[in-house]
């Protein structure tokens, strides 16, 4: 093998195979495609950079073995290659648990990977979109976000011109992509569905609320499974839909919780919007809140578990650990969509996991927790004694099979429409009393991420 390198070859090439098998050694296999061996005395670089691209992984193992000590190969195939993340927030990161929720993600990452870098820019809206994305580019970006859809999508219009970057946008409704241009978002309806059995056994007047933001399958599909939890545990209960039509109007989530407890009677209230208005409002009424995307107690400090009854954590670095492995991996054709759920955890290191993890290292992507516990610990002490033996079993019984991935609220349950909902492109509201989706038959991930565009039979939903 080294004679048909010749030795002048290796003298002027061990820098470049030292690269090449380095590479190998951290990203994985490498498509190989054959070239002819260089001739004697005709030695280029670029001859032998072509001869090593055609050679078998035993071939490059052993050109390794012959021309580099073992000691140079050990330390640099340790380090990894450097990757910088860069996340567009569209709103302020501080006292939101949405933008909050990325930007911990990102952090978090840089504590387990020291090779990874963090960029980021707050409150962008789609006129800034490309500009900000193209100064993260020029200060090193390899992956830029933007973590919503409306101010994401204009992200695929720069793909073609940045074929070395990954483009990441989170999914609202729309699936468009490209070869560099992913969509995101986490099945945050499982960790939904549980805080349905909790709210369910709670309410008190069978009587529960939902101020929501937009009116979108991405808001659509997290009220389904709400409700679906919600009915499996408590066929009696009514739940109140309204939307505040964005994500971030404090006044707007403020009147709009005020009348769903002082109109509607609900004694349960969750929202699907940015700010803390709705939990001020529990506060103020003194009932049951639901929290969503991060751990409002323990994390952000909003509150006590006196109104908090439970809420979940989104691990939005779940999905950008996958996309930055891929990355680094050097795959030119990624997964395109990334619709990641509880059985699909992150594994940490034991120090990371002490860190911001209560000592799990299996980490789902999302998790009740609440006051910094996790599981059924992470219901509130105070509301705890109010829920029945039997559903503490099942909410156990149910995450516990979401995490092994063998059941999924989606799968168990038809699916039959109210009636109301958002037209989309070509896809008109079903009629109430459609069953759109039998029992026992698990949708597509495209119907949940961009047709699910109808309120589930049952649901009050208030124009």
């Amino acid at each position: 093998m080294v004679e048909k390198l010749g030795e002048r070859a290796i003298a002027v090439t061990s820098a470049v195979i030292i690269a090449i098998i380095v590479t190998a050694a951290i990203v994985g296999p490498v498509a190989y495609i054959a070239k002819p061996t260089p001739a004697p005395g005709e030695v280029t670089r670029e001859g032998v950079e072509n001869y090593l691209q055609g050679a078998s992984d035993e071939e490059l193992k052993e050109i390794i073995s012959d021309t580099v000590s073992q000691d140079l190969i050990s330390e640099i195939a340790t380090q990894p290659r450097e990757i910088t993340l860069g996340i567009e927030h569209f709103s302020v990161i501080a006292g939101t648990t949405w933008s909050g929720a990325h930007d911990r993600a990102a952090k978090r990452l840089t504590e387990l990977y020291p090779w990874l870098t963090y960029l980021k820019d707050e409150e962008v809206l789609p006129d800034r979109t490309i500009p900000v994305a193209r100064d993260l580019i020029a200060r090193g970006a390899d992956i830029v976000v933007g973590n919503a859809e409306f101010m994401g999508l204009p992200l695929k219009d720069i793909a073609d011109e940045n074929p070395d970057v990954y483009f990441v946008s989170i999914i609202a409704s729309d699936l468009s992509t490209k070869r560099n241009f992913l969509r995101y978002f986490p099945r945050q309806y499982q960790a939904m569905y549980l805080e349905g059995l909790v709210a369910g056994a709670l309410t008190q007047n069978d009587k529960i609320g939902v101020c929501s933001g937009p009116i979108c399958v991405q808001n659509i599909r997290r009220v389904a499974a709400f409700y679906l939890g919600i009915r499996e545990v408590n066929p009696d209960a009514t739940l109140y839909l309204k939307y505040a039509g964005d994500w971030y109007v404090p006044d707007v989530e403020a009147d709009i919780s005020r009348a769903l407890v002082d109109t509607y009677g609900v004694d349960v209230l969750t929202h699907y919007t940015d700010s803390v208005s709705p939990l001020s409002v529990a506060e103020e009424k003194g009932i049951w809140f639901v929290g969503k995307d991060m751990d409002i107690v323990g994390q952000l400090g909003w509150s006590t578990t006196d109104t908090v009854a439970i809420s979940f954590d989104t691990r939005w670095e779940v999905g950008y650990d996958k996309m930055i492995k891929e990355y680094q991996a050097g795959i030119l054709e990624p997964e395109r969509v990334w619709f990641i759920g509880m059985s699909e955890p992150m594994v940490v290191t034991s120090e990371v996991a002490n860190e911001f993890y209560q000592g799990e290292t299996l980490i789902p992507i999302v998790d009740l927790q609440n006051d910094n516990k996790i599981g059924i610990e992470a219901i509130s002490p105070e509301a705890l004694p109010l829920i029945p033996d039997a559903v503490i079993e099942k909410i156990e019984l149910r995450r516990q099979q979401m995490m092994q991935g063998v059941w999924d609220p989606f799968m168990e349950y038809a699916l039959v429409s109210g009636g109301t909902g958002v037209e989309l492109p070509g896809l008109p509201i079903p009629s109430r009393g459609t069953v759109v989706k039998q029992a026992g038959v698990m949708p597509s991930d495209e119907f949940l991420l961009a047709e699910l565009n109808f309120h589930l039979d049952g649901i009050v939903y208030l124009p």
